[in-house]
């Protein structure tokens, strides 16, 4: 049977592979619009009573026991909704939510997913959609004679028609927040999807009930911290290392227990 140090090395460098992976994804992710950093989070092992605590004691302290742990693991990934800079675009359906809530898009199924990227554009039927074509909720669909589109902070859009001089108001757009922003699970594609963690969504027009405002012409930056990154990267890989060194001394000390023999 292999020593109990080998194998708890060897379930410590899968961890700290598991933290490296994910500073990679946060890393890559650096420049994508409304994304929001994780961070691993690591549970030790079960603990093995090697002996038991010795009786006896009479100064009325509580007996020591010699209990050895079996290492660490991953149990889950935590991330950080914390609001991110903005970058001014210029362009008149590009939204960032200053404060509290996401947007609500479609899928294909008919189910609702939740992002703060608010790239939106036109479809070919005039309907406000993301990038990939999801119709953002609820559904605003834009004259093919409008000249000028606004958007208040308040989500309220209104179009200027060609020909026209006053504003036509299009529709009210919508944001949801959720009791615990950070049990939404993600899908990719900047989307989250709700959970039993995340909890129900409250939808409320911008700006009330605490949800946050709108901001026409601007985007919302990740909150990828690049410098804290790095020192994390620094940090994950000198625990592998360390790890890697407890594998090299513990099979070290296998093969002088094994010479002994001889």
């Amino acid at each position: 049977m292999p020593p109990r140090s080998l194998q708890t090395a060897a379930l410590g460098m899968q961890a700290q592979q598991t933290s490296i992976d994910n500073i990679a994804n946060n890393l890559s992710n650096a420049n994508t619009t409304g994304y929001k950093r994780s961070r691993v989070v690591f549970q030790d092992l079960l603990y093995e009573n090697v002996q038991a605590s010795a009786e006896g004691q009479t100064d009325g302290a509580e007996p020591a026991e010699l209990q050895i742990g079996s290492g660490t693991t991953a149990v889950a990934t935590v991330r950080n909704f914390s609001q991110g800079s903005f970058s001014k675009t210029g362009n008149s359906l590009d939204l960032a939510i200053n404060g509290d809530g996401f947007f609500q898009v479609q899928q294909p199924d008919g189910s609702l997913a939740y992002t703060r990227d608010g790239t939106f554009t036109l479809s070919s039927e005039g309907n406000i959609v993301t990038q990939t074509g999801l119709k953002v909720q609820p559904n605003i669909n834009v004259p093919p004679n409008a000249v000028e589109i606004s958007i208040d902070q308040e989500g309220t859009v209104k179009a200027r028609l060609q020909g026209e001089s006053e504003m036509v108001e299009l529709g009210q757009m919508e944001l949801a927040r959720f009791p615990n922003s950070a049990g939404l699970r993600p899908q990719g594609g900047n989307l989250y999807e709700q959970t039993e963690s995340s909890g129900e969504p409250f939808i409320g027009t911008p700006g009330r009930g605490g949800l946050g405002n709108v901001r026409q012409g601007f985007l919302e930056k990740g909150n990828v911290k690049v410098v804290q990154e790095m020192t994390s990267l620094i940090q994950a890989q000198r625990t592998y290392e360390l790890n890697s060194r407890m594998v090299t001394t513990s099979d070290e000390m296998m093969q002088t227990a094994n010479n002994v023999k001889r």
